[in-house]
């Protein structure tokens, strides 16, 4: 009889990642059956100090826009006003978050938040459709000093300060082409570049992450929208110290620089194979392993690796750029980093007793609010001759005695639920409340990422709690009538 061995037969204990580094699953994704796994560079594998970058990128624009003669010395960029998922309203000048069904939840009109009432008037008939030209969606952490200064320069456009005929959506265009400009320039990029340790955190266990996935035979590729001289530096600077010899270039089989995504999923364009570090390219008509490549398009990228999409993991922090395009046109299985993730789902954490207490107050109040309705329908059938309904009382009087108590009793329950309420609405952003909320429902954003991002998460080093071998399941998903069940398990 073979002896038994605990060692070779207990399993292994391995700890489960806090619930802010867990991949989140929309899609039932089986990674062991991913052959190549794509991966965009900023935002992505290589993470900013939002409130240092968008900084830096807001004084830029905020000097090109001085030098055009208008009159912004005097602003300052506020980090915490806005954030990933809002909609710009091109033709009102306002900022609004939308739930997934287009119905806007909350709105400023430039920097001004909008009270309910004015809210209501500008968008009770108003569907949020990001197809219309006048809707722009922030679809990245990158737009949030675009953001910023948009909704400023509306206050100065209503205040009748700036220099030239602008409407809102001139207006935006002006802010857009100033943008460009300022990147294209090169000189904000130049700073990120010599002094990397200012704008770039590190993640330790990235490096880790990415070799599990190669040494499980994952081949892996890079596809960035930046220029080659800025990718080699931010990769180096981010992957290097952990890695042996050689650095990030050997985590990738294929490197592509200045992809121009989106339109690198769906156009045909031309690639140059990159000769060195300064940049020298010349054409060529196919991919090798070890390249590094200025274009190109996803097509070549999935002949080289000869796979069908479906055996292609895309992951990138844009919604629009990175996943939608890639599942829609590619079929490529996508997921989605988003970084600010980590510190919503901390504090949903510690909100969980509070949200169960507001749980269990909003049922108190639903059953009060029942009771109410049908001692009003009571008395509205008494006056027609009707019956009551079942259980009501028959005296008028005691009806309305009655009516006089719930109306104190939820007017005290209403004191109870609005801080908890209030409380609840700014868990992740003090301004616009969960990224993947709105109200109580889903938010816009939170929409997007559902269709097209099969998995998300806080960052790509949230991969090595998984394994390169992991098999994530979609949860089954929820309907209004599932609180049904809810309700029974309550009332036992």
């Amino acid at each position: 009889m073979t002896r038994f061995r605990e060692s070779q037969t207990m399993p292994l204990q391995r700890s489960r990642p806090a619930p802010e580094r867990r991949v989140f699953c929309n899609r039932t994704l089986n990674l062991r059956s991913i052959r190549a796994i794509g991966f965009d560079m900023d935002y992505t594998l290589v993470h900013y100090d939002v409130r240092a970058w968008e900084a830096r990128a807001y004084a830029h624009v905020q000097q090109r826009l001085l030098e055009l003669g208008q009159p912004v010395a005097e602003l300052v960029f506020d980090a915490d006003r806005f954030a990933r998922g809002l909609i710009l309203d091109l033709e009102r000048g306002n900022v609004v978050k939308a739930n997934r069904f287009g119905y806007v939840t909350q709105a400023t009109h430039g920097m001004r938040p909008l009270p309910h009432d004015e809210q209501r008037r500008c968008y009770s008939q108003v569907w949020v459709d990001l197809g219309e030209p006048r809707w722009v969606f922030l679809n990245t952490l990158f737009s949030l000093s675009e953001a910023c200064l948009y909704a400023q320069l509306v206050d100065l456009l209503d205040q009748g300060a700036l220099v030239g005929a602008f409407d809102y959506a001139s207006l935006y265009r002006l802010v857009g082409r100033t943008m460009d400009a300022a990147h294209l320039e090169g000189r904000l990029k130049a700073e990120i570049i010599a002094e990397p340790e200012r704008f770039v955190p590190l993640d330790d266990e990235l490096p880790r992450a990415l070799l599990d996935l190669q040494q499980a035979g994952k081949r892996l590729f890079l596809a960035t929208n930046s220029e080659w001289h800025y990718t080699r530096a931010m990769m180096s600077w981010a992957f290097d110290r952990f890695l042996p010899k050689g650095g990030w270039r050997k985590l990738f089989e294929l490197v592509i620089a200045q992809a121009r995504k989106p339109g690198f999923f769906e156009g045909e364009a031309a690639v140059e194979e990159l000769l060195d570090d300064a940049g020298s390219s010349t054409p060529v008509t196919g991919l090798r392993a070890g390249g590094a490549y200025r274009g190109g398009n996803a097509q070549m990228v999935q002949e080289y690796f000869g796979v069908a999409g479906e055996d292609i993991l895309y992951v990138g922090d844009h919604v629009y750029a990175d996943v939608h395009v890639s599942s829609s046109i590619r079929r490529w299985r996508t997921a989605l980093v988003l970084r600010e993730l980590e510190d919503e789902v901390r504090d949903e954490q510690a909100f969980a007793a509070d949200a169960e207490r507001l749980r269990r107050l909003m049922l108190d109040k639903e059953a009060l609010e029942h009771e109410q309705a049908t001692l009003r329908l009571a008395l509205q059938r008494r006056e027609h001759g009707a019956p009551v309904p079942d259980g009501s009382a028959q005296d008028p009087a005691l009806i309305h005695e009655r009516l006089r108590t719930l109306r104190v009793e939820l007017d005290e329950l209403d004191g109870r639920i609005a801080p908890l309420a209030r409380r609840g609405s700014q868990l992740g952003h003090p301004h616009w409340g969960p990224l993947m909320r709105a109200g109580n429902d889903k938010s816009r954003l939170a929409r997007q990422i559902e269709r097209h991002a099969d998995v998300y998460m806080s960052r790509v080093s949230n991969l090595l709690h998984l394994t390169p071998f992991g098999y994530l399941r979609a949860a089954r998903g929820s309907l209004p009538h599932d609180s049904v069940q809810a309700a029974a398990s309550d009332a036992t």
